[in-house]
């Protein structure tokens, strides 16, 4: 058996079969790009309202969202580094910001690009970790996830496209399904009881744990609503068991939770939220409890560092017991409460500061307790409510959505425990 190695990102030999060009399809190009852009923007501009996709082809970067010369070559990199393309060249950018212009662009360099794609992890500790993919590796998953899906006539997106899920089941899946990309429907505009009335038989719906809560919550209003044959998948986080049963019970014919990261890209799945995880074929445990084994299509091995302890109760059977890295999942996005802590440490008027996920019955994003400098203010009166102002204001700035906490507490020490370690606290319900 040869040994295993780092993760393979070289690309196979080109395949001589036009259905794997992904890209070729205008529209679904048009879709990653815009995604992907927007997705930058973003986070180069913190706490501003962006104009969300779809975009169309004749938006100008420059005149209609704004992007100054910086931000075009910042965005023109990231394309390039996301798509595995080479360089677009400066002048080309800041001469022609339409994204007609830049789809042509793509296009082009997908066509005698590298064959590896770029994926930015979903977590937040400062900048975004970039994981790196052979196409001959996600068309591998593409073709395990088509048998797992087979049936499906249509794809219901309801996550971003140029994130590995997304991009592995709105982009790949539907083509390694042979139900071409025309079938997939885009829906993230529309609310939870909206995608259940457009939904239609044999319909996959593409979602992440909280929209499925939300979208539980409809159709518990929406009986009967849903045709049969619907099946839905779950990914970016664990799917709470009461969610996935209230899904069930609200009609989905099956809801499959699968299990990775954008390290790994798919790992396991399963579709019962009792059932243990089962490996894809091509997966399997190392000695090392850390670690996984891929066969690549081309018979070589690679080895990749899982993010999550996992429980092994079979062969090919395990079940995630916790994170590696310490992140915690808000809204199907990794994020690093130490990190948010550390920029509220930045603030001036703070000593101290931790940062938790709120219990279960408090919510279910984070939660922050401060130390300010000097005494802390009294709960409920204005020099409290005026320094919540304050620091929530800092924390937009700089944070993205999933990393702000919304519930705030004050006092002269941080928790803790008796033997001196960070203990947790109760909220006082106050934003």
């Amino acid at each position: 058996m040869p040994p295993a190695t780092t993760p393979a990102v070289a690309p196979a030999a080109p395949d001589s079969d036009p259905n794997t060009h992904w890209w070729s399809h205008q529209p679904t190009l048009q879709r990653v790009l815009s995604d992907l852009l927007a997705g930058e923007l973003a986070l180069m501009r913190p706490g501003v309202r962006r104009r969300l996709p779809p975009w169309p082809a004749q938006l100008d970067l420059a005149a209609d969202l704004g992007a100054d010369s910086l931000e075009l070559l910042g965005l023109a990199s990231a394309m390039e580094q996301v798509l595995g393309i080479g360089s677009v060249g400066e002048e080309r950018v800041l001469a022609d910001p339409r994204l007609d212009a830049w789809l042509a662009s793509a296009a082009c360099g997908l066509e005698q690009g590298t064959g590896v794609m770029s994926f930015r992890t979903s977590g937040s500790s400062g900048a975004p970790k970039t994981c790196r993919h052979a196409l001959a590796l996600l068309w591998q998953e593409s073709g395990a996830l088509a048998d797992l899906f087979a049936g499906t006539r249509r794809i219901v997106a309801l996550v971003p496209s140029h994130h590995i899920y997304g991009f592995l089941f709105t982009v790949l899946l539907p083509r390694a399904l042979g139900i071409g990309p025309d079938a997939v429907i885009d829906l993230r505009g529309a609310s939870p009881g909206g995608v259940a009335q457009a939904l239609q038989p044999g319909d996959l719906v593409v979602g992440f744990p909280d929209f499925w809560r939300a979208f539980a919550s409809a159709t518990a209003l929406l009986p009967g609503a849903l045709p049969p044959g619907v099946h839905g998948v779950s990914s970016t986080a664990p799917c709470p068991d009461e969610v996935a049963r209230a899904v069930l019970e609200g009609g989905i014919g099956r809801l499959v939770q699968v299990y990775g990261s954008s390290e790994t890209a798919g790992v396991g799945w399963r579709d019962g939220p009792d059932q243990d995880y089962r490996l894809f074929s091509y997966w399997e445990a190392d000695a090392d409890a850390g670690t996984l084994i891929r066969a690549c299509p081309d018979g070589s091995r690679a080895a990749y560092a899982v993010q999550d302890r996992l429980a092994w109760s079979a062969p090919g059977r395990f079940r995630p017991v916790g994170r590696i890295d310490h992140a915690v999942q808000v809204g199907g996005v990794n994020v690093f409460p130490g990190y948010v802590a550390e920029v509220l440490g930045m603030h001036p008027l703070v000593a101290q500061a931790s940062v938790r996920p709120m219990r279960p019955d408090e919510g279910r994003r984070l939660k922050a307790f401060v130390v300010p400098r000097g005494a802390p203010p009294a709960e409920g009166s204005e020099a409290a409510a005026a320094l919540r102002t304050e620091l929530g204001a800092w924390i937009a700035e700089r944070l993205s959505a999933p990393e702000r906490p919304v519930a705030w507490t004050f006092g002269a020490a941080l928790p803790r425990q008796a033997s001196g370690k960070p203990a947790d606290w109760i909220i006082d319900g106050a934003a």
